[in-house]
């Protein structure tokens, strides 16, 4: 369960062409702000008032306008903890009343604490505060979810129950299989990615990770999918493994940007002059296969990956969905539809998102017509649910009890 709800956060897609405002809600010390650009780059920072004890809506409002601004940012990300809900209503009632182009979807933020005082953390952000470095995440884990979650301990990322009763050894070595094996499926932008996320590439490891991180800086981005071999430490073993892991997204070939290996890029080149890669077909593949000098199956490989080039497996999922108003529980009653994110799977059902301060439960019972043993069989960490039925809610204790069941069949 762990390592299915710990793939199913890393898998989430990431949003990208945006200015995002990450915030770190707070009542007395203020919601912490940081702005990433499109690319993840850090650009500035501040602290609002909006909520309880100050309530500072005015020069809240001016502060977060001028951040949207100047930046162009159109994405908010809202950490889910302490003043969460409040932090929504303030963002809500801004964009409703200055019309502004901006909408927010709340992230998680376990583990953000974690990162913005890890030693990661400081050598990433040595000059800012940790509680910058905090709403930095925070923006981070919606821009790309995978390669800011990778900085912190995934038992730090509240993925599932019972954490502490299961063999740790054991759950560490689920938790670092599950992270290597979707960043090696997923492929890693050399140019852009982090020490953190370079160290879980197959043939890598945290000193040649920084060591890539090291030589980028100094010479700038990479240009071709072979220059990493000026890396020093990285040899002809760790390369060959590593290799085809890599993107360049703007190298020198279009090869650089596609999992196929360097030692591949005559025969691929051959193929591309010779047929027409969007039509060729696995009979046709298998004959000319000799002639390129591969095997079968290393040709089909090479067309798949030529055909899509920068393919990211995540692009196939769900976008993330975003709000610009919030729910009231106030409003809701039986019988009412909404929509939601899940955020936690529990052996006994679904912990949902749908606007309010606190997650509204799909008890196990209500998810399925069909009887099911677990919420995985049907449910996965970060899925959007765009209809869903309340069947109770408890306004003092602010439960609300949802179903996903149909309702001609329920009962």
């Amino acid at each position: 369960m762990f390592g299915k709800n710990l793939s199913q956060l890393l898998l989430t897609p990431p949003v990208t062409g945006m200015g995002i405002l990450g915030v770190d809600p707070a009542y007395r010390t203020g919601c912490k702000l940081a702005v990433i650009d499109e690319n993840g780059k850090f650009l500035d920072h501040g602290v609002v008032f909006p909520t309880p004890p100050q309530n500072e809506y005015e020069g809240s409002k001016k502060k977060v306008l001028e951040l949207v601004k100047r930046y162009d940012v159109t994405a908010a990300s809202i950490g889910n903890g302490t003043a969460c809900r409040e932090t929504q209503e303030f963002l809500a009632r801004l964009i409703k009343e200055k019309e502004i182009k901006l909408k927010y979807t709340v992230v998680s933020e376990a583990g953000a604490s974690v990162y913005s005082a890890s030693k990661v953390g400081q050598e990433e952000y040595p000059d800012l505060d940790v509680t910058v470095r905090g709403a930095i995440s925070i923006a981070q884990r919606l821009r790309d979810p995978m390669a800011a979650l990778v900085k912190i301990d995934p038992k730090s990322l509240g993925i599932g129950q019972y954490q502490h009763d299961v063999d740790q050894k054991l759950l560490e070595q689920k938790l670092f299989e599950t992270t290597e094996g979707l960043v090696n499926r997923v492929g890693v932008d050399v140019n852009s990615a982090s020490a953190g996320l370079l160290s879980y590439v197959a043939g890598l490891g945290p000193v040649l990770a920084k060591r890539i991180v090291e030589y980028r800086k100094e010479n700038g981005p990479f240009r071709s999918k072979s220059e990493p071999l000026k890396v020093k430490g990285m040899g002809s073993k760790a390369f060959e493994q590593c290799a085809g892991f890599m993107r360049i997204r703007d190298g020198e070939s279009v090869l650089d940007n596609t999992g196929i290996h360097p030692e591949s890029y005559d025969a691929a080149e051959r193929l591309m002059k010779r047929c027409d890669i969007k039509t060729i077909g696995p009979r046709e593949a298998e004959k000319i296969s000799g002639e390129m000098e591969v095997g079968p199956e290393t040709l089909k490989d090479i067309i798949l990956e030529l055909r899509k080039p920068g393919f990211d497996p995540r692009e196939d999922l769900p976008e993330i969905p975003f709000r610009d108003n919030v729910t009231d529980i106030d409003e809701l009653a039986e019988g009412s539809i909404v929509s939601g994110v899940a955020r936690s799977i529990v052996d006994f059902g679904a912990f949902v998102d749908i606007g309010l301060k606190n997650d509204g439960l799909i008890h196990i019972s209500q998810i399925s017509n069909k009887r099911i043993s677990h919420p995985l069989e049907r449910l996965s960490v970060n899925q959007y649910l765009p209809r869903i039925r309340v069947i109770g809610t408890d306004t003092q204790k602010g439960r609300v009890s949802l179903c996903l069941k149909e309702e001609s069949q329920t009962g």
